[in-house]
């Protein structure tokens, strides 16, 4: 299931933008980009989102920035001593030479060399991660918002889909029953075409032959199996918890059974029917890898 989320935050001498955006997958990837210099920030962050989420591939990055705030800046007085000295001395030359010099301004001794220090104040590696942390709890929100969206809107597509199925369903069962009148005439002809070439057959072997033709005719199971898988999957759809494993597996049950029952059709109607049920599941096995 896509999602995104975004945010800025800062504390301090730091500033930082979390980026979070997931895609689809059958299982959970978390690839978070983050500091290396702070210990441990990115197995936290791994464990807060896999104890959040359980499907999808999700890119999580932090940008932190360090930024300089006034206090950070001091003037060197001795070094601010020596090159008003030197400036002095300039000018004492200058008008020994009758030249007129322009004034000299405070922001021009401050642009020398070694007049402004800056000195950083001492970092704390622990406390900007639990600020940070703090911070992404709200990402991690945000992006579970987006997901559940989208859930809202998945979860009709797919109870749609249930009801497609579930009215073909119940289409092949009466397209089976009209058929059952072909169905014994056909078997009925089966049998008359083995016993009369049954000479020198052993009766267990008839029997066998016999019975395998009656089990592909009945599409009894099939439509049984596909009734069953239904009210399963709406069970799913109704809870609360994580389904997507499990309703990308009774996908493949509902495949599974739509591909036998083309296959023992035995009429053109009926077969219009398995087919239809196939390109719905097919839809459906597509949306169902963006349920968590």
């Amino acid at each position: 299931m896509t999602s995104f989320s975004a945010q800025t935050g800062g504390v301090g001498l730091y500033e930082w933008t979390w980026d979070m955006r997931g895609v689809n997958a059958r299982g959970l990837d978390v690839r978070p980009r983050v500091p290396d210099w702070i210990n441990g920030l990115e197995q936290e962050v791994k464990a807060k989102t896999s104890s959040r989420f359980s499907r999808g591939s999700i890119q999580i990055s932090l940008k932190l920035n360090r930024i300089a705030s006034p206090s950070e800046l001091t003037i060197n007085q001795e070094v601010l001593e020596r090159v008003i000295l030197a400036v002095q001395a300039v000018e004492a030359v200058a008008a020994a030479q009758k030249l007129t010099l322009s004034g000299v301004s405070a922001l021009d001794l401050l642009t020398q060399k070694g007049v402004q220090e800056v000195t950083k104040e001492a970092d704390n590696p622990e406390e900007l991660k639990a600020v940070i942390l703090t911070d992404f709890d709200t990402v991690l929100e945000s992006f579970a918002q987006m997901r559940a969206v989208e859930g809202e809107a998945l979860l009709k597509v797919l109870s749609e889909q249930m009801d497609r199925i579930e009215a073909l369903t119940i289409a092949a069962a009466t397209e089976a029953e009209k058929r059952k009148d072909v169905v014994a005439t056909t078997l009925t002809e089966n049998l008359r075409h083995i016993l009369n070439n049954v000479d020198g057959a052993e009766p267990d072997r008839v029997a066998q032959e016999l019975a395998m033709l009656a089990v592909k005719a009945d599409v009894t199971e099939e439509i049984d199996r596909l009734h069953a898988h239904v009210g399963a999957a709406r069970d799913l759809l109704a809870s609360d918890q994580p389904i997507g494993r499990k309703l990308d597996f009774l996908s493949q049950e509902f495949n599974r059974e739509a591909n036998t029952l083309c296959a023992k059709a035995q009429a053109v109607s009926l077969t219009r029917i398995g087919l239809d049920l196939k390109a719905v599941i097919d839809q459906m096995r597509e949306q169902v890898q963006n349920v968590e």
